[in-house]
C-alpha cells in the first residue's frame, strides 16, 4: 500500500507493519534500507493510500 503525507506525496510503500510501527519497503528509499514511521502519524485510509497527518517533509524527517 501506497503511504502519502497530508501534502499528498508520494513517501514510500508499506512493507509491514511492526508492533506499532510501519516498515517501507527498500525499493522507495534512496539508501535501499528499510526506514519506520510512527503508527501515531496515520490519518486515513482512502483509495488503497495511506495517508499521513504531516507532509512529505515531515514525515522523512521523522523516519528512522
Amino acid at each position: 500500500m501506497e503511504i502519502a503525507g497530508s501534502d499528498g506525496e508520494h513517501i514510500g510503500t508499506v512493507d509491514k507493519v511492526e508492533n506499532d510501527q510501519i516498515k517501507l519497503t527498500k525499493t522507495d528509499s534512496s539508501d535501499h534500507q528499510h526506514h519506520f514511521l510512527h503508527f501515531d502519524l496515520v490519518d486515513r485510509i482512502e483509495d488503497n493510500r495511506l495517508y499521513l497527518k504531516v507532509t512529505k517533509s515531515e514525515a522523512l524527517a521523522e523516519r528512522s
